[in-house]
């Protein structure tokens, strides 16, 4: 027997937005340069969505180069290297932004529930400003 469907009581948005999500890695398998990052950076500068979610792995345990010890930087460098590239290539779309990580990112606990990036060096102005906003779940 099927029940009835409610439609829960959300708030009604009178204009549309555009959510754009992507899933990682955001590496090639060959490679911790980040073109499909770059590409995907391309997206939403021309797309200009209201909201950017982005999940994990940003840097994937399971890479080649990560696994064989190949990388010439540490992990967090990687990734606030990944992280940096993030926040100039939505600036200018003024996007909200929010990173959620994956059990597979390196740089970050492998626990569950996966608790918030932390990124104490990164500036004020990319913490908590208007447009673009960036939230790390």
């Amino acid at each position: 027997q099927n029940l009835p469907f409610f439609p829960p009581n959300l708030p009604f948005f009178p204009e549309q937005r555009m959510v754009l999500v992507a899933c990682g890695p955001f590496t090639p398998s060959d490679s911790v340069a980040f073109e499909p990052l770059s590409d995907l950076l391309e997206v939403v500068a021309r797309d200009r969505p209201d909201v950017c979610i982005l999940f994990g792995p940003f840097l994937d345990a399971k890479h080649e180069q990560v696994e064989s010890c190949q990388l010439l930087s540490s992990f967090s460098d990687v990734f606030r290297l990944c992280l940096r590239t993030i926040i100039e290539g939505t600036r200018s779309a003024g996007c909200q932004l929010v990173l959620v990580p994956s059990l597979r990112d390196v740089s970050h606990d492998f626990v569950y529930p996966q608790p918030p990036f932390a990124v104490p060096e990164l500036p004020k102005e990319d913490r908590a400003v208007p447009a673009p906003e960036l939230r790390l779940s």
